[in-house]
């Protein structure tokens, strides 16, 4: 179907340039849609802002005379606060923006600090022109729907309400005239698919520019993380032999004690009763490949071969079907990824879909896999009744040691009565 799509194409020009349009429109719909959801996130941040220039106002009189100075640390903790929440704001819609260190109790040290003169500087603008930005972007789409339904409400309004309701210029003072407005809210739509996508970005430019972090932070940063992945990777490392090892000795090694047992009392029982050798034999034969089961479990679980013979998406389907909880998994992943991606991602979904079958009391499952640049992204999601914790004993903590070994990422959203929502993203380059 889609080769005929393109031939068609092909041999009819226009259609392929219709279609070409009318997804740049469609495209361009979503791009204003989310600049307009940028807009009001920032006109929510830019009225705080202005709140803390209040403050910061009114705080600066007193410190010409010394009796504010005292004042000072606890007003930089509230800009500090508000320049945090823009830093999390933005870092949801672009690269993430570090919190600088705390506000210090002196309050010079407080005024000295280099983040300190950036957010002054980054409230001037956001209070004020980020607050205007903000509300003209609200202000457009409003406007379009207060004209197309003008023709619903007019005959409401009074004389002076509706004097210049076209353009401001010409009243609407019968029906028809009324009628003429909605057609406007076109001119309105078309102002806001033109200018909220660039008025979200230069609301959002200040805060990029001036509460970036200092120079050298993301590299502190990014060793500390580095040094905290090689403790996760060793202590998984570590609770991984110790968990092979806890299963050989309980497990395997007294199935072959066992087998060794029933050897000797089969020998013993040849030279006194030959008839009761058979069964002893039989026992013996019984924990031997009981022995043979639990260790081509302990091997498994090591290095699933399913992994090996197949792919992850197909070895995913196979745990999908063995799970007690009815689950459907949903996963793309073009090519191969590193086999000990692949392995933490089936022990991931592994161990969830374990979790949920003995905790969650769901009725139903779904796990997504995708892979998208360098990262392989895992969602399960259950209808359960929610309230997960990682030290709950449910093994979540062992998926964010498994997930961290790796320089991943692990969120877990599981509010009371669910549903609960698992994130995995693995780094696959």
């Amino acid at each position: 179907m889609r080769t005929k799509e393109v031939r068609m194409q092909a041999q009819d020009p226009a259609t392929g340039q219709r279609r070409a349009r009318s997804w740049d429109v469609f495209a361009r719909a979503r791009t204003t849609l989310d600049g307009l959801e940028h807009l009001v996130g920032g006109m929510g941040t830019s009225a705080l802002a202005l709140i803390a220039l209040i403050g910061l106002a009114a705080v600066l009189p007193f410190c010409l005379t010394g009796v504010g100075l005292r004042l000072v640390p606890t007003s930089l903790r509230g800009l500090r606060t508000v320049a945090n929440r823009e830093r999390a704001r933005l870092s949801r819609w672009g690269p993430e923006i570090i919190n600088p260190d705390p506000v210090p109790a002196d309050w010079r040290t407080a005024i000295r600090q280099p983040a300190t003169g950036r957010e002054l500087l980054w409230l001037a603008w956001h209070a004020t022109v980020g607050l205007l930005l903000g509300a003209i972007g609200l202000t457009l789409p409003f406007r379009a729907a207060l004209d197309l339904v003008f023709p619903l409400y007019w005959p409401l309004l009074g004389p002076e309400d509706r004097a210049g309701a076209i353009l401001e210029i010409w009243p609407a003072d019968d029906l028809p005239s009324a009628l003429l407005v909605s057609p406007m809210s076109l001119f309105w739509l078309g102002l806001a698919l033109a200018l909220i996508p660039g008025m979200a970005r230069l609301q959002a430019w200040p805060g990029r520019r001036l509460l970036a972090a200092d120079p050298g932070t993301d590299l502190a940063l990014r060793v500390a993380q580095l040094t905290a992945t090689r403790a996760a990777a060793l202590d998984a490392h570590a609770a991984e032999l110790r968990r092979i090892e806890r299963s050989l000795h309980d497990g395997t090694q007294n199935r072959i004690v066992a087998v060794n047992v029933l050897l000797g009392a089969a020998r013993r029982a040849l030279a006194r009763d030959p008839s009761t050798a058979d069964a002893v034999l039989e026992r013996a034969q019984d924990a031997a490949e009981q022995a043979l089961a639990e260790l081509r479990a302990v091997v498994r679980s090591i290095l699933p071969p399913v992994l090996a013979d197949r792919s992850l998406a197909d070895a995913l389907s196979g745990l999908a079907a063995a799970s007690p909880v009815p689950c459907e998994v949903d996963a793309e992943v073009p090519g191969r990824c590193p086999v000990s991606v692949e392995a933490t991602a089936y022990f991931v979904v592994a161990e969830a879909l374990t979790n949920i079958a003995k905790h969650s009391k769901a009725r139903r499952a779904t796990v997504t896999v995708r892979r998208t640049d360098d990262r392989l992204r895992i969602q399960i999601v259950d209808d359960g009744r929610g309230g997960a914790v990682e030290d709950g004993g449910s093994g979540l903590a062992g998926i964010r040691c498994r997930t961290e070994a790796l320089d991943g990422t692990f969120t877990l959203t599981s509010p009371t009565g669910g549903p609960t929502t698992m994130n995995v993203s693995l780094p696959c380059g």
